[in-house]
C-alpha cells in the first residue's frame, strides 16, 4: 500500500488484487498502459471497504448482451494486466534500497546487544565495589560511636552506683513493710472477698514479682481462717449459755469446746457455723473465678505469664480439696460433740438437712463425696433413729390398741403429698387420687438447676431456712363427715336394701313351682342389677378409706423417707425399719379381725401358704410373745408385743354383720396403706443400696403384696355367722329322699336359705349407710357365704342314709331353685362351687368302675361324704361287694392323711 501510493501519486491508493504472474503473460506499451490505468474509475481508489462486484454488477443493463458483457469483461482483464505490471516494476525498482536499509536495521540490532552486555559488566563490578569498601567503612565507623556511647555510660552507671548504696537499704525496709501490709491486706479476702480489692492486691504482688509467694501465703490464711471462724462461733455460743464470764472456754481445743454446746443451742450455732464456712468457701470461689477472669490480662512477659498461671492454677485446684477437708473435720468434731439421740424428729431432720445441703456445697465446690462428714452424720444417725423407730412401734402399738375402727373423714382427693411429711415428694403417685391431680402436685424437693455458688454469689446464704414457715403450713385432708357430697354418700346397697327392691316371691314361705307368682319383670332386674354395679365399682372420686392410725403410719413413713433421702447411708436401715411398720400394722388386722383356729381349719384355703409364711415371720421377727413375763433378753429388745384388739370393738354383735364396718375399714386401710407403699417402691428402690435390693424386692412380693389377702380369713368370720347354716342341716335331715315319684315342688329349706340371704342382704345394706363397702370386700363376703352355704348343702347331702332316684332329682330342683333365686341377689359370677354340688349329686348315677374314678379325682369331698355317696347307691345299682370295694378305695386316700 506505501508503495503504490508512491508510485500513484494523485491517484487513489487501492488496487484490484490479482496475481502477479499476470505481468508476464504478454507486453504492454507503456504509452498504452498508461491509458489503460488512467480509464480505470475514481471508484476503484476510493476505500479499502469498496465492493468492486457489487459495484460492477449494479452497473449492468436491464437487458444483458452476451457479447457486450465479453468486451466488457476483456477491457476489465486489460485494466488489471496494466495494474499489476506497474506494480511489479515498481517493486523491482525498488529492491536495492529495501536491501540496504535491511543491513542497516541488523547492524544495529548488533551493536544494541553488545551494550546490554557492557552495563550487566559494569553494574556487577559497581555491587562488588560497594560491599567491599563502603558498607565495611561505614560500619567501622558507626561501631566505633556506639563504642564512644557505651564508655560515657558505664561510667555514668558507676557513678550513680556509688551513690545508692543507703538508698537500697532504705527500699529494702521499705518493701518488707509493703509485703507485710500486702499480707494483712491478702488475709481479709478470705472471709468477704472483695474484687476491687484483691484486684489491687495481686497488681502489687504482680509489681513485686511474687506471685507464686502471694498463693502460698493466700492457702495459710485461708486454713487460719477456717480454724479461727470456727472456735469463735461455737466459743460465743458456749459462753452465752455458760451465762458468766469464765475464760476457761478460750483455752480449750475446738474438740472439747464443742461438747459444751447445750440441745437449745445445737442448732442455731450449727447453722451459723455452716454460714461462717460457706462465706470462707465462697471466697475461695471467688478467688478462683477471679484468676480465671483475669489470666489474660496480665501486663507481664508471655514466658512468665506461662509459668505464673500453670503454677496459681495447679495450687489453687490443690487447695479446693484440702480446704473443704478441714471444713469436714471442724464439722464432724462438733457434729460429734453432742449426743443426739434425745433431739426431737424435726429438730434432727433440721440437723440432717444442713448437713446435707453443706455436703451439696461440698459437691460443688471440690467434687468431694464428703465421706467424712458422711459417716459422722450416719452414726449419730443410726443411734438417734434406732431408739426413735422403738419408741415409734411402741406408738404404733398404743394407738393400734386404743384404735377403735372408725372412718376417719379424708376428702376424696386425698394425696400424701397434702401431708407436711410428704411435701418433699410431691411428685409421687398416691392412690386413689386422679392423674390430673397427680400431676398438678408440686415437688417439694426439685432440684435448682442453677449451683449453690451461682445462686449467692452476690448475695444471700444456702443456710438461711425459715423453720418456722414450715411450721405454719395447714393441711386440708379431713372432710366433715368422710364424704363431700351427698351423691357420694350413696353406698352399695342405699338404692335398695328396702323389702320393696326384694322379689315378692322371696318374701312368701312356699313358692309354687307351677302356679307361683309370675317372675320379676326383666326391665326391674336390669334396673336392679344396673344399680348394684354402679354403686360398687370403685370410682376415684371415693375417698379412701382410713383411719387415725393408719394417717399416723403414713406421716410415718414419710418422716422415715424424708430421713433417707437427707442421708442415704443408713438406706437400708430406713427402709427396714419401714418395713416393720407395714409388718405390725398387718399382723395387728389379722390378729384383730382374721385370727380363727377353727375357721382356718376348714380346708378351704383361706390363708395362702405365702400369707402363711409372712405372718410367721413377722411373729418370730417382730413380736415379742413373751411381753410381761421374762425379762427382755437382748434380742427381744428389738421386738414389739403383740398388740390386742380395744374392748370398744364389738364382733359379737349379729345386728352389725358381727363388726363389719370395723373390718371393712381395717382391711381397706390396709389395701390403701399396701398401695402407697407400691407407689413408693421405685423410690424406695432407688435409694436402696444394690447389695440390699433383694431385700426390699423379697418385702413387696411376701408382704405388701399378700395384703389383699386378709379379707379371705377376715370375711369368712362374718360369712359363717351371718347365715344359720346349722339350721340348714336340721331341715334337710328331716326331709324324706328315698320317695318314688319325681316331685315338681322344692322344699322349704331352700327358701329359708334364702330368706337368710335376704336379711344378709339387707344388714349388709345397712352397714354401708355407715362405711363404703368396695367391691371387692363385697365379693368375698357373698362369695364365703355362697360357698358356706353350697358347702353346706353338700354335707347335708351326704347325711341321708336312704336315696332313690327321684330323691337324686328333687335334689337338682333344689339346687336349681336356690341358684335362680340367689341370682336375683347378687351379681356375683360364675356362683362359687356351683359344680361342687351339682358333681356330688349327679355322681349318685355312676356305675361301680366309673365311681372308684370319681373317689380317686375328688380329693375335694370329705371321706365321710365320699363313703355315704357309696352306702345311698347300695341296692339300687351298687351291690355289696362293691360296695366293700369302694369303701375299700376311700380308705386308702385315707390313709396317707392319718
Amino acid at each position: 500500500s506505501f508503495i503504490l501510493k508512491s508510485l500513484l501519486s494523485n491517484k487513489p491508493q487501492r488496487i484490484l488484487e490479482r496475481p502477479l504472474y499476470i505481468l508476464s503473460q504478454q507486453p504492454i506499451d507503456p504509452q498504452a498502459e498508461q491509458e489503460i490505468i488512467d480509464s480505470i474509475g475514481e471508484v476503484y481508489f476510493s476505500n479499502d471497504s469498496f465492493d468492486m462486484v457489487q459495484h460492477e454488477l449494479e452497473k449492468l443493463p436491464p437487458e444483458l448482451n452476451l457479447q457486450e458483457l465479453e468486451d466488457y469483461r476483456d477491457k476489465l482483464k486489460r485494466q488489471q494486466a496494466a495494474v499489476s505490471k506497474r506494480v511489479a516494476d515498481l517493486i523491482l525498482e525498488k529492491q536495492p534500497s529495501y536491501v540496504k536499509e535491511l543491513e542497516r536495521v541488523t547492524a544495529l540490532q548488533t551493536n544494541l546487544q553488545l551494550a546490554a552486555v557492557i552495563c550487566t559488566n559494569a553494574r556487577r563490578q559497581l555491587n562488588v565495589a560497594k560491599a567491599g569498601f563502603t558498607e565495611a567503612s561505614l560500619g567501622l565507623l558507626a561501631n566505633q560511636r556506639r563504642r564512644q556511647l557505651l564508655t560515657g555510660l558505664l561510667k555514668s552507671l558507676r557513678t550513680i552506683k556509688t551513690l545508692v548504696g543507703e538508698l537500697n537499704s532504705k527500699l529494702q525496709d521499705t518493701l518488707e513493710q509493703i509485703e507485710e501490709q500486702l499480707d494483712v491486706a491478702l488475709s481479709k479476702t478470705c472471709k468477704h472477698f472483695d474484687v476491687l480489692h484483691y484486684t489491687k492486691v495481686q497488681m502489687a504482688y504482680t509489681l513485686l514479682g511474687k506471685t507464686q509467694t502471694a498463693m502460698d501465703q493466700l492457702h495459710m490464711h485461708f486454713t487460719q481462717a477456717i480454724h479461727n471462724t470456727v472456735f469463735q462461733v461455737v466459743l460465743g455460743y458456749v459462753e452465752l449459755c455458760a451465762g458468766n464470764a469464765d475464760t476457761k472456754f478460750q483455752k480449750m481445743q475446738y474438740k472439747d469446746l464443742c461438747t459444751h454446746i447445750t440441745l437449745d443451742s445445737y442448732i442455731p450455732c450449727l447453722m451459723d457455723l455452716c454460714k461462717a464456712l460457706w462465706e470462707v468457701m465462697l471466697s475461695y470461689h471467688r478467688t478462683m473465678q477471679w484468676h480465671e477472669d483475669n489470666c489474660q490480662n496480665r501486663c507481664i512477659g508471655m514466658e512468665e505469664l506461662t509459668v505464673d498461671r500453670s503454677y496459681v492454677k495447679k495450687k489453687l485446684e490443690h487447695g479446693l480439696s484440702r480446704i473443704w477437708q478441714d471444713v469436714q473435720l471442724k464439722v464432724k468434731s462438733y457434729i460429734l460433740g453432742t449426743d443426739m439421740s434425745n433431739f426431737k424428729y424435726d429438730d434432727f431432720i433440721v440437723v440432717l438437712d444442713v448437713i446435707s445441703r453443706l455436703m451439696q456445697v461440698g459437691e460443688e465446690f471440690c467434687g468431694s463425696k464428703s465421706e467424712v462428714l458422711q459417716e459422722s452424720i450416719k452414726r449419730q444417725s443410726v443411734n438417734y433413729f434406732k431408739n426413735y423407730h422403738r419408741a415409734r412401734l411402741e406408738e404404733l402399738r398404743m394407738f393400734l390398741e386404743n384404735e377403735t375402727w372408725e372412718l376417719c373423714p379424708v376428702k376424696s382427693n386425698f394425696n400424701i403429698a397434702q401431708l407436711h411429711e410428704f411435701k418433699f415428694m410431691g411428685q409421687c403417685r398416691s392412690p386413689s387420687v386422679s392423674p390430673s391431680r397427680q400431676a398438678a402436685s408440686s415437688s417439694y424437693a426439685a432440684q435448682e438447676e442453677e449451683s449453690l455458688f451461682q445462686q449467692y454469689v452476690q448475695d444471700g446464704n444456702p443456710f438461711e431456712m425459715h423453720i418456722e414457715e414450715k411450721e405454719e403450713e395447714t393441711e386440708d385432708v379431713l372432710a366433715s363427715n368422710g364424704y363431700e357430697s351427698d351423691e357420694l354418700e350413696k353406698s352399695v346397697y342405699q338404692e335398695y336394701d328396702s323389702d320393696s327392691d326384694v322379689p315378692e316371691e322371696l318374701k312368701q314361705d312356699y313358692v309354687d313351682e307351677q302356679t307361683g307368682d309370675a317372675p320379676l319383670k326383666s326391665g326391674s332386674r336390669e334396673t336392679i342389677r344396673s344399680k348394684k354395679k354402679s354403686d360398687y365399682c370403685l370410682n376415684k372420686a371415693n375417698a379412701p378409706i382410713l383411719t387415725n392410725t393408719t394417717l399416723n403410719v403414713i406421716r410415718l413413713v414419710g418422716k422415715y423417707i424424708q430421713m433417707m433421702n437427707i442421708l442415704k447411708p443408713i438406706a437400708f436401715d430406713v427402709i427396714h425399719c419401714v418395713s416393720q411398720l407395714f409388718d405390725y400394722y398387718l399382723y395387728a388386722v389379722y390378729t384383730f379381725f382374721g385370727r380363727n383356729d377353727m375357721y382356718e381349719s376348714s380346708g378351704l384355703g383361706l390363708i395362702s401358704s405365702r400369707l402363711r409364711t409372712t405372718l410367721n415371720r413377722i411373729q418370730e421377727s417382730l413380736i415379742d410373745m413373751n411381753a410381761g413375763v421374762h425379762a427382755p433378753t437382748e434380742d427381744r429388745k428389738e421386738k414389739v408385743p403383740s398388740p390386742h384388739l380395744s374392748h370398744l370393738v364389738v364382733l359379737t354383735n349379729s345386728e352389725t354383720l358381727y363388726g363389719l364396718a370395723q373390718r371393712v375399714v381395717a382391711t381397706e386401710s390396709l389395701a390403701f396403706l399396701a398401695e402407697l407403699f407400691e407407689s413408693l417402691q421405685s423410690h424406695l428402690d432407688a435409694m436402696m443400696p444394690a447389695a440390699k435390693k433383694p431385700f426390699l424386692q423379697q418385702f413387696y412380693s411376701q408382704t405388701v403384696s399378700t395384703a389383699s389377702e386378709l379379707r379371705k380369713p377376715i370375711y369368712w368370720v362374718v360369712a359363717a355367722k351371718a347365715i344359720d347354716y346349722e339350721q340348714m342341716l336340721l331341715m334337710m335331715a328331716g326331709v324324706k329322699w328315698d320317695i318314688r315319684e319325681i316331685m315338681s315342688q322344692h322344699n322349704i329349706y331352700v327358701d329359708v336359705l334364702l330368706k337368710e340371704f335376704e336379711q344378709f342382704n339387707k344388714r349388709l345394706g345397712e352397714v354401708s349407710r355407715h362405711v363404703r363397702i368396695p367391691l371387692p370386700v363385697s365379693n368375698v363376703l357373698w362369695e364365703h357365704c355362697i360357698r358356706l352355704a353350697n358347702r353346706t348343702l353338700v354335707e347335708g347331702y351326704a347325711n341321708v342314709k336312704k336315696c332313690s332316684n327321684e330323691g337324686r332329682a328333687l335334689m337338682q330342683l333344689d339346687f336349681q331353685q336356690f341358684l335362680m333365686k340367689l341370682e336375683k341377689l347378687t351379681d356375683l359370677r360364675p356362683i362359687p362351687d356351683k359344680e361342687f354340688v351339682e358333681t356330688y349329686i349327679k355322681a349318685y348315677y355312676l356305675t361301680e368302675n366309673d365311681m372308684e374314678q370319681f373317689i380317686k379325682n375328688h380329693r375335694e369331698y370329705s371321706m365321710k361324704q365320699l363313703a355315704n355317696l357309696v352306702n345311698v347307691c347300695l341296692g339300687s345299682h351298687i351291690n355289696k361287694r362293691a360296695r366293700q370295694k369302694l369303701l375299700a378305695a376311700i380308705d386308702d386316700i385315707d390313709r396317707p392323711k392319718r
